[in-house]
């Protein structure tokens, strides 16, 4: 694949299986002033790997992302959190999808009113807004055109989501309309961290998980993620809100990786700096199981609910779903005694959570509540399939979200 070395992406799938970011998008104060200006997050992705290449240069990457809310204008934001080397975008767009690669009129983004930016190591960037109506529920293309040498890219792995690119040398390819140009594909989101519209009265939920929460197993190129399908329903409500997808497959509540950090680590840079969020949806706990006890676990859910809290913000915890017979172990009597007794917290948290989703509920077998029911299983008994993402979505009282009115 052109060279391409990727680091991490085996090690990061054997954890997810075998368990059953630096720095901040922007600051609180920041997001204050986006959520006063009327911007929302229409769509999110958290950066959970790094990998190095060789050969890059005068290339030109074209993302499909599905929005959840709509608004009159947008704004892209980038990240480069993990890469030892700033990196060049030298020309990006963004317009509405015309089928697999193509757009049908990409507008040009610039970054203070300049057509280029160059992101340092670590850092981020976003683009001023450009006027476009964005539909909710719909597919916006991203194109950036990377011109000079990239060494490493930040990037979301796992996107189940097909990813387009032009061959390396082949140029500025960001305003076409057609996708001609884009000859070979990825499954991972490169550089983009969020998608932004200008959508006054309305805010977001955010959704904090692992793999199950990142849409692992579910349909590729479908968008049937449960932050998705909740989406389609909220979005039936007034005025609407945006549904943010900040799930990292591997991801924990209690430890975590320098690329993949724990949910407490990253809560601020993936949830409290979201433009317009409003409410969380917690739904980690899994990967902890096995190597956590279940105070522990208790601890970082109450401490995770307090800084949101603090922040305004309502929280809705999940309970952690049945995995026995995972096709990877990990499952054992004792980490069954310590998913109940974290999802009898979740139910009844004494105030710690403004609400509970019981995904449990929503997806176990009645024969056995300690397995997935296998309508809903994807095949390791684990993670679900789409009926089981869609069971997720269905269960959530819409109300608990504090969100909107109408909501059915």
């Amino acid at each position: 694949m052109h060279g391409i070395r990727i680091r991490g992406r085996l090690a990061a799938l054997l954890l997810a299986v075998s368990a059953v970011v630096a720095g901040t998008v922007a600051h609180a104060e920041a997001g204050q002033q986006d959520d006063r200006r009327g911007w929302t997050g229409t769509w999110a992705t958290s950066a959970s790997e790094h990998y190095e290449v060789s050969g890059m240069s005068e290339v030109t990457v074209r993302m499909p992302v599905h929005t959840s809310v709509g608004g009159s204008s947008v704004r892209i934001r980038l990240t480069n959190a993990y890469a030892t080397d700033p990196v060049t975008i030298g020309h990006a767009t963004v317009g509405l999808r015309d089928g697999g690669s193509a757009v049908e009129r990409p507008y040009d983004l610039r970054f203070g009113g300049k057509r280029a930016v160059t992101i340092p190591a670590g850092g981020q960037a976003v683009s001023d807004p450009v006027g476009l109506a964005v539909p909710a529920l719909t597919d916006l293309v991203v194109s950036l055109h990377l011109p000079g040498q990239v060494t490493h890219i930040t990037d979301h792995w796992w996107a189940q989501q097909t990813v387009y690119w032009t061959d390396y040398g082949a140029g500025d390819h960001a305003a076409d309309i057609s996708g001609d140009a884009f000859t070979w594909t990825t499954t991972s989101w490169p550089f983009l961290s969020g998608v932004d519209v200008t959508a006054p009265r309305t805010g977001s939920v955010v959704a904090l998980g692992d793999s199950i929460t990142d849409g692992s197993f579910s349909t590729v190129d479908t968008n049937r993620r449960w932050p998705d399908l909740l989406s389609a329903r909220l979005n039936t409500c007034l005025p609407g809100a945006g549904v943010l997808n900040a799930g990292i497959t591997s991801n924990r509540i209690t430890a975590g990786t320098a690329a993949n950090p724990s949910a407490l680590d990253r809560l601020e840079r993936d949830v409290l700096s979201q433009p317009g969020a409003r409410t969380l949806i917690l739904f980690e706990g899994i990967n902890d199981l096995g190597g956590a006890s279940a105070e522990q676990i208790i601890a970082g859910m109450t401490e995770i609910a307090a800084r949101a809290h603090q922040r305004g913000m309502r929280v809705v915890g999940a309970t952690i779903t049945p995995y026995k017979d995972f096709t990877w172990g990990g499952w054992t009597e004792d980490t069954e005694a310590r998913r109940q007794q974290v999802n009898a917290f979740v139910r009844d948290s004494g105030g710690i959570f403004d609400d509970y989703a019981d995904f449990d509920r929503a997806v176990r077998d009645s024969a056995d509540p300690r397995r997935l029911g296998a309508a809903y299983d994807s095949g390791d008994h684990l993670h679900p399939n789409d009926a089981g993402m869609k069971a997720f979505a269905d269960s959530i009282d819409l109300t608990s979200l504090g969100l909107g009115r109408g909501c059915s």
